[in-house]
């Protein structure tokens, strides 16, 4: 397994993209839950990124909606089964973790699911951010809730322009 990484600014703070044998596996933010080790990012080379960093860029400037890129998703097929849901959400919308579960076919599921978005290894382009608790209101999100409602409005086109920091 030859692994890579790179490092691409964002308004969200700096983005690690790591990669698997030239797959997008990770995309991870400052500070985030659940980021693994420093150590297991592989050799610094932005060679496999230059299509995810364009389409980053292309999303942060408002031009992106949907994300096509080739992804290495390693996780339990239940975790694999809500990133696959989550993908589906469309821009600017959100759903809770019961919807997700009912979607699945598990409508008890809604603590697994909200575990498994917490695990999404490539946040931002499988929008975990989108996830929002049954009552409509801000839940848990690795990169932080502060992260979570800028992403929220800013696919709503309501951020304001003060800049986080982060």
């Amino acid at each position: 397994m030859n692994r890579q990484h790179t490092v691409a600014d964002s308004p969200y703070g700096p983005l690690t993209l790591v990669a698997t044998d030239g797959v997008l596996a990770g995309l991870y933010m400052t500070g985030q839950r659940h980021r693994p080790p420093e150590e297991t990012f592989g050799e610094p080379d932005p060679r496999p990124f230059t299509e995810a960093v364009r389409q980053l860029d292309a999303y942060f400037a408002g031009e992106l909606r949907e994300f096509d890129l080739p992804l290495r998703l390693d996780g339990t097929p239940f975790q694999r089964s809500v990133w696959a849901q989550l993908r589906l959400i469309p821009y600017g919308e959100t759903r809770s973790y019961g919807e997700l579960a009912d979607n699945l076919g598990k409508p008890g599921a809604s603590r697994a699911v909200g575990l498994a978005n917490g695990k999404n290894p490539v946040g931002i382009i499988v929008p975990c951010h989108r996830v929002i608790g049954t009552s409509g209101g801000l839940t848990g999100y690795g990169g932080g809730l502060d992260r979570k409602q800028r992403l929220l409005a800013f696919e709503n086109g309501t951020q304001d322009s003060t800049p986080a920091l982060f």
